[in-house]
């Protein structure tokens, strides 16, 4: 392969771009066409080019991308990962699949952004499949005669994949646009790679309560039941799922309500909103024959069919006005809020293999591996932008995405059902601007419901699918108290969630970020922490599979708590601590940071520690998030020995006029006074803003969450 000679231009602050060879213009920046925060970036610390050393070279067959690696440097992002979260030292191969059951690389949503804990990150911008040579490749020249190690006498010391200092991007043979993030920590260049995707979303206040989503052919009656039942025993909820049943015909679909079951859908939507219950639609993208946009989307559609359903080309204008217009006269216009985008991904399982193949072909050019990459992305775009333009917002799910969606209004989900992996992806997912729920389907004892119903509470979406199981969160009637406790203790913290998604908004920190974003204070700790963990399985095992604990187990949500998840069949856990002193949020236990601690909560509890001096902005327990124009109490609490300073967001809530300026951020400090009083301040704001907050309390100097 011959050298090719890389030219990085700044398009943006803190972030260079070269071009590789002749790239294709269908990519994931393209078809998103969302524009750079570019005066938020320029708040952001300068930044220095980070790579002068990396190369490039290529044939007619393909381009490489290197980046040199010191000897202990870590690789996190690349997307939803289930595995684990450092790469160094694998192959990852970013292809779309709904079942990521092998650490390869395969995922809902890969993404070829790579974070490394020097401070920088690279990004190839490509709906083409890139597979990542994270330090897992060696070329015969670089290799040293005492680096082959015999395995018979030497089995300690031996390594499946020998320690290599160098990255590489095998790119496709057209090549690629790279990009590179600079930054002082690897928070920094996350928030700089946010912030060029148009910065994080924003959901409504309503996306951030409580969602159930019911059996798959329920009734509006059903459904109607099932909701007020939440009412009738204390169950807050704000959002109801309908599953595959609500349409006329599905797998593939018609995007038309089953008339049986739904006579009068806008009546339906709108006795469910009078309750106070939004509704959310679930749907795929392969069009039945029987339905309306059948004929007008064939030509517009790919070469295969996908459940005998049609595959359309959503990168075309065309098909995407056909795919709006019945979305917005047959849902929107009567009130549905959002939509669940489910099967955008495609699996290779052995007994139910379905997608379009790679060699497939569409309208405008794309291929069947393009297709696939993208896809999760259109239909994302599309729903977004039904909204956005009637000035609304939305929230939902979808099965698979990638680069560029952190500006997206969508939660990932999968069929997988591993309860440490789904927290270890909610980590992972930090790191490449997505987000993720550990949803809930069902649980195979009491402790295992509350363990994970614990988890989803403090999670991007806390949902119960109830799809195909029909559970409640009332179904361990033993435990039914914790569950209720924890879905109206994520009620009280809205306010809080509110504020840290509107940071995402305004300067792209993740709202839910994993240990190695937290900065200074956890890697200090993490040196101290660093204990093996099991080998993971035999053929692991085999080939040198012992690691150092990645503390993939436990999560920030916004500056000042700190989740650490436990799992059915655990008593106790470790925990890693940013320096600093912190505090059982429920238990009052006064922790040293810096370090790793033990707790032993019981299974009433999850464990949740604040940071002393933290002011977290609260209110009541509500059956659903304020509706619009509606006001709540707001309680400020002060936990601590320390004074702090905090910041609370307030907007309509539901609209995207937050987008042209009509918010406002209040500022709430806390002193302690010569006489050890504590006294607490909130900035007041525009008399004319509806003000989503009422009367004010303030509780200081507290150790652990009062009651109210």
């Amino acid at each position: 392969m011959q050298p090719y000679e890389l030219t990085w231009n700044e398009v943006q602050p803190g972030v260079w771009k070269t071009t590789i060879g002749r790239p294709e213009p269908l990519t994931p920046l393209s078809v998103l066409g969302i524009k750079p925060r570019t005066e938020a970036l320029r708040q952001m610390p300068e930044a220095a080019f980070p790579l002068a050393e990396a190369s490039s070279e290529g044939s007619s067959r393909r381009a490489l991308l290197r980046v040199p690696l010191t000897p202990e440097e870590k690789l996190y992002g690349l997307g939803l990962h289930f595995m684990r979260m450092n790469h160094r030292g694998r192959t990852r191969y970013l292809r779309v699949n709904s079942d990521p059951k092998q650490d390869t690389g395969e995922t809902h949503a890969p993404v070829p952004f790579i974070v490394s804990d020097r401070g920088y990150g690279v990004l190839i911008d490509t709906s083409r499949i890139v597979t990542v040579y994270c330090g897992s490749s060696m070329k015969e020249k670089e290799t040293a005669p005492e680096q082959a190690i015999d395995r018979n006498n030497d089995r300690s010391r031996w390594k499946a994949t020998p320690v290599s200092e160098t990255m590489e991007w095998l790119l496709p043979a057209e090549g690629a646009d790279v990009y590179v993030f600079g930054g002082s920590t690897p928070l920094e260049v996350v928030r700089r790679y946010n912030l060029f995707n148009g910065g994080g979303t924003l959901p409504p206040r309503w996306g951030l309560g409580f969602w159930h989503r019911v059996p798959t052919l329920y009734s509006g009656d059903q459904v109607k039941e099932e909701a007020l039942e939440f009412r009738r025993r204390g169950f807050p909820c704000d959002v109801i799922g309908l599953e595959p049943g609500w349409h006329s015909k599905s797998y593939p679909v018609t995007y038309e309500w089953n008339k049986e079951r739904f006579p009068e859908p806008a009546a339906f939507v709108k006795e469910m909103a009078d309750e106070g219950f939004r509704i959310n639609l679930w749907e795929h993208p392969y069009v039945s024959p029987e339905a309306a946009v059948y004929e007008p989307l064939r030509p517009l559609s790919g070469t295969y069919s996908v459940w005998a359903g049609l595959a359309p080309d959503y990168t075309l204008e065309e098909a995407r006005n056909i795919y709006q217009r019945l979305h917005r006269e047959a849902h929107v216009s009567i009130g549905v809020s959002g939509y669940k985008l489910d099967e955008c991904d495609g699996s290779e399982l052995t007994n139910n293999s379905w997608m379009f193949p790679a060699h497939a072909e569409f309208p405008s050019g794309a291929d069947g591996e393009q297709m696939r990459q993208l896809y999760g992305l259109l239909f994302q775009r599309m729903t977004a932008q039904l909204y956005e333009n009637d000035n609304q917002r939305t929230y939902g799910l979808v099965r698979a995405s990638g680069t560029g969606a952190s500006n997206l209004p969508y939660v990932l989900y999968s069929d997988l059902y591993d309860h440490r992996q789904f927290v270890r992806a909610l980590c992972n997912a930090s790191f490449s601007g997505l987000l993720w729920t550990p949803e809930v389907r069902k649980a195979a004892s009491a402790e295992d419901w509350v363990r994970r119903m614990q988890s989803v509470c403090f999670s991007p979406m806390a949902m119960l699918n109830a799809w195909g199981d029909g559970t409640k969160p009332w179904s361990f009637p033993e435990v039914e108290h914790i569950v209720r406790h924890y879905i109206r203790l994520r009620m009280r913290l809205l306010p809080y969630l509110y504020t840290a998604f509107a940071r995402y908004y305004e300067d792209g920190t993740p709202p839910f970020r994993a240990m190695p974003l937290a900065g200074s204070g956890y890697s200090s700790g993490a040196e101290k922490g660093q204990a093996q963990e099991k080998k993971l399985d035999t053929v692991e095992a085999a080939y040198g599979g012992t690691r150092k604990r990645e503390w993939d187990d436990q999560f920030l949500v916004g500056d000042d708590l700190l989740v650490a998840p436990l799992f059915a069949g655990e008593t106790e856990s470790d925990v890693i601590l940013p320096e600093g002193r912190w505090y059982g949020l429920e238990t009052g236990e006064a922790f040293e940071g810096g370090s790793v601690v033990r707790v032993a909560p019981g299974l009433e509890h999850i464990p949740v520690f604040v940071r002393d001096g933290a002011i977290l902005p609260m209110t009541a327990a509500a059956d659903h998030a304020p509706k619009p124009g509606e006001q709540v109490p707001l309680i400020l609490c002060h936990f601590g020995q320390s004074g702090g300073e905090a910041h609370l967001y307030d907007d309509d809530g539901r609209t995207q006029e937050y987008r042209e300026g009509r918010r406002i951020w209040r500022k709430a400090v806390v002193k302690q006074g010569a006489d050890g009083n504590w006294t607490g301040e909130l900035s007041s704001h525009d008399a004319a803003f509806p003000s989503t907050f009422g009367e004010v309390e303030w509780r200081f100097g507290l150790t652990q969450l009062p009651s109210f």
